[in-house]
């Protein structure tokens, strides 16, 4: 009888510590790595060469919107492609319960928009065959899992069960028996095995309020009051390995920095009123304009010298958005783009086509409105893809080209084009934040993540889940900016750190055997593509991974030279501790 299950034999391997790394092998039995050290082969029953390879804990990725995704793909892909092996959800304050059978349509329909999740798709996969928290944690327990599965209590659908519906629960602040209500269902989620908390506060008129309502209104989490994320926190003291994962935005361009600043106390009085780290979402180093993340970071570090556990989650990736006006909402901070996007396809091209919209959308673009620059400069979008011979020669040119080109005004230019497709001409973003120099500097301050991927949202324009193999492959192998055992260190011990992932992010005895076997030199990604894999017909587009070898989920390979083997050993994660491995 062999001593080990299975044998990972002589790879470099990098701890997820920051520890210096060590050629050796990794032996792992029931799940758990047994010792890392130097074994004969006959001493496990598989063995898989690692020779010239990294072995490193898998990434952890604590924003993600696999919600729903993981009723129709147990792998939580991209994520799991790009050697993530524990997510966390119900991030943002979204999410599928606790919920009334009443409001099961409207939970979706609020997802199909914030997060841009194919509501066809929910309604063909999602079941809701539960109204409690606790009865949808035993349900994903229950689900096949290719990957961990970790879970926050998102806040709107406990405010919502509270106050009598999601529009009911809206522009008001709940009365003193929906408090304790609200306080109880918090309770009730924790104990079923929550991790914590989440909730974005944008509030609507914001710079940042780009998440919304179907009907463009703010989600009820962006209009609760202070007083009620204060008890919020005040519920978690003295919870074992609780957090809170907190995104705001209260500023105006006029106060801009004062206002920011103002956001991050408000999550550092949260962290210290709960007595648990607080993960603030999210800080960005942008290519051009003033480095606000220089003193996002400062607070950081200020405030963790204070021992005031605040931890920053970065937004590293290097991801364009390729995305069509059919289905684009991430300019819903711009009042008018907004309004010209919400409806039906065919309501779209209505409103893209009236004069008084354009008006609209010409002025907010000249004035550098808000549907101008959070994902780059619109005149800097090119043309990705269209299906009329008339435009494919414009294919690779930016909007201000072809305006120029045509003579016609940008928000012109972009929308004859797009109406003429009925709204299915591909545009992609320009980059905005791939200077090696910045980004690094994001990782100065030792309390900052990779991540914000936002995983199984945003479908059909985002494919911000490749974050670990960008990280690796652009600031470790290429740049030469960051070490491979501090890239790893971000991407997994220090996730578990803050999330109180018991057993987990590390490669040492005792620890969970979610692991990684790659080839650096070859670690990368492939090109954006179209996948037409979701229920109900519905797409999205990916981005798959090059250079792992195997990628193992409780020391099973879940994927080996990229194909999946069908093996779903992914747990859900109850208080952040596997039920089997402890």
């Amino acid at each position: 009888m062999p001593e080990f299950d299975t044998l990972i034999r002589g790879g470099t391997v990098v701890d997820g510590t920051g520890a210096p790394r060590v050629q050796a092998d990794v032996a792992v039995r029931g799940g758990k790595v047994a010792a890392v050290g130097h074994f004969p082969a006959h001493a496990a029953g598989r063995v898989i060469d690692a020779g010239g390879l990294v072995v490193a804990p898998g990434a952890i990725d604590l924003h993600t919107h696999y919600d729903a995704q993981v009723h129709w793909d147990p792998y939580c892909t991209i994520a799991s492609w790009h050697g993530v092996t524990t997510v966390t959800v119900g991030n943002c304050g979204f999410g599928l319960a606790p919920v009334r059978p009443e409001d099961a349509d409207r939970a979706m329909l609020a997802l199909s928009r914030n997060e841009a999740i194919p509501l066809a798709s929910m309604k063909a996969a999602v079941p809701f065959s539960w109204e409690t928290f606790g009865q949808w944690m035993d349900h994903l327990d229950a689900l096949p899992k290719g990957i961990n599965l970790s879970h926050l209590a998102p806040v709107s659908p406990i405010f919502a069960h509270a106050m009598g519906g999601f529009d009911a629960a809206k522009g008001r602040s709940p009365t003193g028996p929906e408090r304790a209500r609200i306080l109880s269902l918090l309770a009730e989620a924790l104990d079923a095995g929550a991790i914590g908390w989440g909730a974005q506060r944008h509030v609507p008129g914001s710079l940042v309020s780009i998440q919304r309502d179907h009907d463009g209104s703010g989600m009820i989490s962006d209009l609760a009051p202070d007083e009620i994320y204060l008890e919020l926190a005040r519920a978690l003291r003295g919870r074992r390995g609780a957090f809170i994962q907190f995104s705001q935005g209260t500023t105006t361009a006029e106060n801009f920095m004062a206002e920011l600043r103002g956001d991050f106390e408000f999550s550092a009085r949260l962290a210290e009123i709960a007595g648990c780290p607080v993960l603030y979402n999210a800080i960005m180093a942008l290519n051009s304009g003033p480095e606000i993340f220089r003193e996002q970071l400062t607070w950081v570090d200020e405030a963790n010298r204070a021992g005031i556990p605040v931890f920053a989650q970065t937004a590293s990736v290097r991801s364009p958005a390729v995305l069509t006006l059919e289905d684009w909402n991430l300019f819903d901070a711009s009042d008018a783009w907004r309004q010209a996007t919400l409806g039906s396809v065919e309501d779209r091209v209505r409103k893209l086509s009236a004069p008084a919209t354009r008006a609209a959308l010409r002025a907010d673009y000249d004035a550098g409105g808000l549907g101008t620059g959070f994902f780059g400069e619109l005149a800097l979008y090119r043309l990705h893809g269209s299906t009329l011979p008339d435009f494919r020669s414009f294919v690779g040119e930016t909007i201000r080209d072809i305006a120029a080109r045509l003579g016609r005004h940008p928000i012109d230019a972009m929308l004859d084009l797009s109406v003429a497709e009925n709204l299915r001409t591909e545009w992609i973003s320009p980059p905005i934040n791939d200077d090696p120099d910045k980004t690094r500097a994001l990782f100065d301050s030792p309390f900052t993540v990779p991540g914000t991927s936002d995983g199984g949202a945003h479908v059909k324009f985002l494919t911000a889940g490749t974050y670990p193999t960008d990280f690796l492959s652009w600031l470790v192998r290429d740049t030469g900016r960051l070490t491979l055992e501090e890239a790893h260190r971000r991407l997994s011990g220090l996730p578990a750190q803050i999330a109180g992932l018991s057993g987990r992010g590390r490669i040492a005895p005792g620890f969970a055997a979610d692991l990684v076997v790659y080839d650096l030199a070859e670690l990368g990604e492939g090109p954006v593509e179209k996948l037409h894999d979701l229920p109900a017909g519905e797409w999205r587009r990916v981005r798959r991974a090059r250079g792992y070898r195997s990628i193992l989920v409780s020391g099973e390979p879940i994927f080996v030279e990229g194909n999946c083997t069908g093996a779903t050993p992914g747990r859900l994660l109850r208080h952040g501790v596997d039920p089997v491995a402890g």
